[in-house]
């Protein structure tokens, strides 16, 4: 068993983008410029956040994160959107989810410029990726892809469980898995809320990604000794005893499944900071885009 481990491949990931950053800024260009709204004040979207501002600077890129309070209306939250659609210096924006029940989410996802989506959810994006052309992919799929190539691990006729079907996830993961590409060209089923018999399905996965959010789930029964495992689910379990509050676990019953698996992500310290690599890596992609 190796562990896949988020926070190295990351970190490897961020030297790159600093490194492919430095000609432009020594040319006199003006920085990356990535702009989060928060709407609300969730504490698990807050830290996100706070983690995209922090890893942006550090690579330094310009970061902007826009706090609004939780009454705010979807018009109001369209035209701050719409403000930075305009901002010929801005280069990415995303908008924190969950949104208060009061504002459609589909809405403001679309409201956002397609080569200013660097969390890859606008339609067009999603599109692009459907037909394998080249767009911004979702941070968390792409971050995923990131560290199957960081690792070299053979997806080519692979047989490939994806445990989800969101947007965010599950759909686009399942894409990228079949895709033509070095790194897809594995078979894929897709599994969800309404599969019977979940277990007849992990068992036979040579790669099992799972991202459905309940923690611990997937037990050690449920999969095949030699399998690649990606844990995308993270679920705060509230722990008085801990300074915190809370800790962190994963859809995946990692102790446990650890002993069968040929390689597995860890939670936390797996996907999660891959996703953060992979959106940096997407806001600088745009930043060439606009910069040229």
């Amino acid at each position: 068993m190796a562990i896949l481990d988020g926070k190295l491949t990351a970190q490897t990931i961020k030297d790159q983008i600093q490194s492919d950053l430095k000609p432009y800024l020594d040319r006199g260009c003006r920085r990356p410029h990535l702009v989060a709204i928060l709407v609300g004040d969730d504490g698990a979207s807050r830290t996100y956040v706070d983690s995209k501002e922090r890893n942006a600077k550090a690579l330094g890129f310009e970061s902007t994160v826009v706090r609004l309070p939780e009454n705010t209306s979807e018009q109001e939250l369209i035209d701050c959107v719409q403000s930075f659609n305009q901002n010929a210096s801005v280069d990415g924006i995303i908008v924190q989810s969950p949104l208060p029940k009061h504002i459609n989410e589909n809405t403001i996802t679309q409201t956002i410029l397609p080569n200013k989506d660097v969390d890859g959810f606008h339609d067009i994006n999603m599109g692009k990726l459907a037909k394998g052309e080249s767009g911004f992919i979702s941070a968390t799929p792409l971050g995923v892809m990131m560290m199957l190539q960081a690792y070299n691990i053979d997806t080519q006729g692979k047989h490939c469980v994806v445990i989800g079907r969101s947007n965010i996830v599950g759909r686009p993961m399942s894409l990228l898995m079949s895709a033509n590409s070095q790194y897809g060209n594995a078979t894929v089923t897709i599994c969800h809320s309404k599969t019977q018999d979940l277990a007849k399905y992990t068992q036979m996965a040579d790669i099992l990604i799972v991202a459905i959010g309940k923690p611990l789930c997937i037990g050690a029964d449920m999969v095949k000794s030699g399998a690649v495992v990606i844990d995308v689910g993270i679920s705060r379990i509230d722990d008085p005893t801990r300074k915190s509050g809370f800790y962190l676990k994963g859809d995946v019953d990692f102790d446990a499944v650890q002993g069968k698996a040929s390689f597995i992500t860890p939670v936390p310290g797996g996907v999660g900071l891959m996703t953060i690599a992979a959106l940096l890596s997407n806001t600088f992609k745009a930043y060439q885009l606009h910069i040229q």
